[in-house]
């Protein structure tokens, strides 16, 4: 099969789009065009990579297949270029990061530290919940994720480094700020405002009190640690959140950490990629900075 890095891209998005004219206009071609190069890309192949359906496009199980490949394939060509920039000094290239939505208060200040040293280097920065993050290890469509505990019996790198404290927290004038060592017989008295289930926070809050043989009485369930935050401060309940996700709440006094009895939760940062996954060349310089110089770039956070 004679194809052409041209013609894998063009179809490349195509099939991302599953539009031929969502996909010139992406690459600046013709549809025309567009239609060429993948005709030319299934005459080669000998079989049918898209169907026509009334007025939407589909990919065939052959089509699939090809953009399976496809993109390791455009995969392979980044790592081609990237290794070579290596030999330059990694002052240039790409880097994809995956970040659990609570570790968005300090990524993009390890993100901002290293930039500094390395001006040429792109970055795409995607926040999302641990359900997400999961899938795109499994997918390894990443360079590297940055979460709260790793899965068990996934073939994953994972390398601590950094505490992740999970602390309770309430509005200033809640009768229990300023009480030393709340019991947690005294806690179950309260209401919570807790994580999705699934989600990190969740995992060991849950795992932490089933373990003490105590019961939190919980009220709304939130999706994210700011939804958790405005809902502590309107009076809602107590929450649960890592202490890195506090520094503006905590400056202005719209929040106070509890002085809670076994608390905080103790619980760590990870860095982590798909066992046998070759790092880029950027790739593995940011998995360095974040392993040797992460504490030290973010303790600012932990200590207002």
């Amino acid at each position: 099969m004679n194809v052409t890095f041209r013609q894998l891209k063009v179809f490349a998005a195509v099939a991302r789009h599953l539009s031929y004219t969502k996909a010139a206009k992406e690459l600046h071609l013709s549809q025309p065009a567009v239609s060429m190069q993948i005709k030319q890309l299934e005459d080669s192949a000998g079989i049918d990579l898209f169907e026509q359906i009334g007025k939407k496009t589909y990919l065939t199980e052959a089509g699939r297949e090809m953009f399976h490949y496809s993109k390791k394939i455009a995969q392979h060509l980044v790592e081609i270029e990237e290794v070579l920039a290596q030999l330059k000094g990694v002052s240039r290239g790409h880097l994809s990061i995956a970040v659990a939505s609570t570790a968005n208060y300090f990524a993009t200040r390890l993100l901002a530290a290293f930039a500094k040293s390395h001006e040429g280097v792109s970055f795409s920065l995607d926040v999302t919940n641990r359900e997400s993050l999961l899938h795109q290890l499994e997918h390894n469509e990443c360079d590297l994720v940055i979460m709260g505990q790793p899965p068990e019996g996934v073939e994953l790198v994972t390398e601590a480094f950094m505490d992740n404290p999970l602390v309770v927290i309430a509005p200033p004038d809640h009768p229990l700020v300023g009480v030393e060592k709340v019991s947690m017989k005294r806690l179950q008295e309260e209401t919570f405002v807790i994580r999705e289930s699934g989600s990190g926070t969740r995992i060991a809050m849950s795992r932490f009190f089933d373990e003490k043989g105590f019961q939190l009485k919980t009220g709304m369930e939130m999706t994210s640690n700011e939804a958790i935050k405005q809902a502590v401060e309107a009076g809602l309940g107590l929450g649960i959140v890592s202490v890195h996700t506090l520094a503006l709440e905590l400056e202005v006094n719209h929040l106070v950490v509890l002085n809670v009895a076994k608390f905080p939760i103790l619980r760590h940062w990870y860095v982590v990629h798909r066992r046998g996954k070759r790092l880029s060349p950027v790739a593995e310089a940011f998995r360095q900075f974040v392993l040797g110089q992460a504490k030290e770039v973010l303790q600012s956070l932990v200590q207002r």
